[in-house]
Parts: structure tokens; C-alpha cells; sequence
């Protein structure tokens, strides 16, 4: 295990800190949802990452997660930063910055409108109306079955990723699509296949606003439809004893809601955070179970040790210890079912700084992250709760 930060009481962007180095495993990985607008705020958890020199050897994406996975691990590390900034800036330029006066509601109807002129106009960089209404159409075209065009995406992503260094380059890179013909979930993974940007593109076609992506025959669709989380794909192809930042976008837990908007934003949070939270706790269940299946394995006689389904169970019982390091985007009260697209500058803004806050407030804590690693044990953490 290499050390981070050894020896030093501030971060590299001269901030005093209360936390002892975290003795950090072979494998690091970056878990990045789904969540449209809210991915901003992945953008902030990589720049306190980078300032806390935590370094990422895997990213996982799905959704717009793929897509900043891509900017990360598509670029050498001293551009990563401004190639997200730059990303980000495009995505948010359309929208003017009205005076913001104070009170949730005034913020709320703000925000909302923001919302529907996306939905009206697109997003810069990223989608555009189409002229033609989809029914209008010729049935089987992207026209038909989409009501905007990502050709605006595909042309960002490919001045922002170099396609070659994401491939060949020391991160390994996976995004989380769906195909549209057998319904199956399949990951697009550097150390498998070529990526390209349609691999891309594919894990954030969220139907029916974006078209599919045609790869090798086959269409595929935003893998958020099936699971917004990509941690499950980590942890069927760990490797070695691994450090996961997980990045929820969509949070549990959340108060109860009393109007119509908070219902409808409720329900989506916990739509598409109830696969993170169903593999964080099937994760668990199997190390204790693991745990329990080792000790029996000990008190096994010796005669009974070269026995190859005792040898068998002696592999299952093997544990590579990980921990999920959670951290979560939280929702503002004012924020409503709009809020995945919503790319105002001031939201986008407000997103960033809430991730690098979540991170500045976990390594603050991360006495208990480092016990945990230096014991081999496996453990999920959210340390951001107030």
C-alpha cells in the first residue's frame, strides 16, 4: 500500500487538515451515476480528489458518469481538470444568471424555468431540438425514435477525449449501456475492447429525449435504465484489494415531501438509488457470509483440507477486501423532479462545490477509512452526514 499525503498536514492546495494518511490498496476506482446536470458535481469530487493526490487507477461510469469518466480518464492528469471545467462550461452557457432573490420558492420557480427552456432549446455541446416531431418520422431513423440530436455531444467529446491515451493510457475505463433488442446489460471496458466515443454516447442514449447508439449491429440505450451504478461491475472484476470513492447522485434517504414537486423528485431519487443501495448491501452480506465460511473452514480436521470441494469452498471463502467510500449529492429543498436537467451556470456551480466539499469533509474524517484498510476489512462509509 503506498501512502497519500505522508507526513503533511495540508492538502496540496495549502489547506490545513486533521487527518492521518490513508494507506491507499493497489486499486483506487471513481463510481460515477447517472444524473444528467447533478454530474457537476462529480466534476467537484475529482478536483478534491486530485488536490488530496488520490490517484485513480479505475473510473466507472454510467450515463453522464461515462461521460466525465471519459474526460478523466481520456486525458493526461494535468489537463483532466480543465477539460471537466471546459465540459461543464459548454454544457451550462446558455442560460442567463437572473438576480436571485432570497426564499426556496422564488429559487425553485428560477430553476424551473431553467429546466424548460432546456427542454424547449437543448443543451449546448451536448443535445439539440429536432425539426422534425418524431411521429413525423420514418419509422426505424433516429428521427423517429428520439426528440433530440446528439450530434452536438459526439462533437465535444471528440475535441475533449483523446480516444488513444483512454484506450492504452494508465486508467482503465467502463461505461454501463443497455441493449435495446435483448434488454441485457453489458459494459463497455477498456481493458476488453476499443473505446470509442460511441461506447460513450451509448451509456448516456437516455430514451425517449436521446436516439440509440449503433455498435457492431446492435443498438444500446442509457444503462440507467437497468442499474444507475456501476459499483456491481467493480466488484465482479476486482482484482485487488480496492478503495472505491462511489459518487450518488440521487440520494436514499430524503425527507418526506409536501407538495406535488417534492413527491415527483422523491420518487426518482429513490428509483435510481435503489440499485447502488441493493449492491452496497448484498456486498456486505457476502463478506460476512465469506467471514463465517473461513472460520468453519478453519476448524475442519487436517485430513479433510485436500478434499476439492473443501478446496473449493477455501476459494469462495477468500476475501479481497474493499471499501466503498459514498459520497453523496444531497438535494437542495428547492430542487425538484427537473433538477437531472437543470444546467443553469449557478446550479452547475453550486453542484461542483458541494462535491469538493463532500470529499474535503470525508478526508477530514479518514482516520476511519485508513483503520479500516490497514485491517483488510471490508466496509461501506458515508462520512458526509451532518
Amino acid at each position: 500500500m503506498a501512502d497519500a499525503q505522508p507526513d503533511r498536514r495540508y492538502s496540496r492546495a495549502g489547506r490545513l487538515t486533521e487527518t492521518e494518511p490513508l494507506p491507499l490498496p493497489e486499486c483506487c476506482a471513481l463510481v460515477l451515476q447517472g444524473g444528467g446536470a447533478l454530474g457537476s458535481y462529480q466534476a467537484g469530487v475529482y478536483e478534491s480528489l486530485d488536490d488530496w493526490d488520490v490517484p485513480i487507477n479505475w473510473v466507472a461510469g454510467i450515463s453522464i458518469g461515462a461521460i466525465n469518466a471519459a474526460l478523466i480518464a481520456g486525458n493526461p492528469p494535468e489537463h483532466r481538470l480543465e477539460r471537466l471545467r471546459r465540459f461543464w462550461d459548454i454544457v451550462s452557457s446558455s442560460l442567463p444568471d437572473f438576480p436571485l432573490w432570497h426564499g426556496e420558492r422564488l429559487r425553485e420557480l428560477v430553476d424551473e424555468w431553467s429546466a424548460a427552456w432546456v427542454a424547449m432549446a437543448g443543451v449546448p455541446g451536448f443535445f439539440r431540438p429536432r425539426m422534425m416531431p418524431p411521429l413525423l418520422a420514418m419509422p426505424g431513423t433516429s428521427e423517429a425514435l428520439s426528440l433530440y440530436d446528439t450530434g452536438p455531444l459526439r462533437q465535444t467529446l471528440t475535441s475533449l477525449v483523446d480516444f488513444d491515451l483512454l484506450n492504452e493510457g494508465p486508467v482503465r475505463y467502463s461505461a454501463g449501456a443497455v441493449n435495446v433488442r435483448t434488454g441485457n446489460f453489458v459494459y463497455f471496458d477498456s481493458s476488453e475492447r476499443r473505446i470509442t466515443v460511441d461506447h460513450v454516447m451509448a451509456s448516456g442514449a437516455l430514451p425517449p429525449g436521446l436516439p440509440p447508439v449503433e455498435i457492431d449491429g446492435e443498438h444500446y440505450w442509457d444503462g440507467g435504465l437497468v442499474s444507475n451504478t456501476p459499483l456491481q461491475h467493480i466488484l465482479d472484476h476486482q482484482y485487488a484489494p480496492t478503495l472505491v470513492f462511489q459518487v450518488d447522485l440521487f440520494p436514499a434517504e430524503g425527507a418526506t415531501p409536501t407538495t406535488w414537486f417534492e413527491a415527483a423528485a422523491r420518487e426518482k431519487d429513490i428509483r435510481y438509488s435503489s440499485r447502488t443501495r441493493m449492491t452496497t448491501d448484498m456486498l456486505m452480506q457476502r463478506r460476512k457470509l465469506q467471514t463465517a465460511l473461513a472460520t468453519l473452514l478453519d476448524r475442519l480436521p487436517p485430513d479433510m483440507q485436500d478434499a476439492e470441494d473443501v478446496k473449493m469452498l477455501c476459494d469462495a471463502a477468500r476475501e479481497m477486501p474493499v471499501s466503498v467510500v459514498h459520497l453523496i449529492h444531497r438535494s437542495r429543498r428547492w430542487q425538484s423532479n427537473s433538477k437531472d436537467y437543470e444546467f443553469s451556470r449557478r446550479s452547475m456551480l453550486e453542484h461542483w462545490a458541494a462535491g469538493s466539499a463532500a470529499v474535503r469533509k470525508t478526508m477530514h474524517k479518514s482516520g476511519v477509512i485508513a483503520h479500516n484498510l490497514v485491517d483488510g476489512k471490508t466496509a461501506a462509509f458515508d462520512l458526509t452526514k451532518d
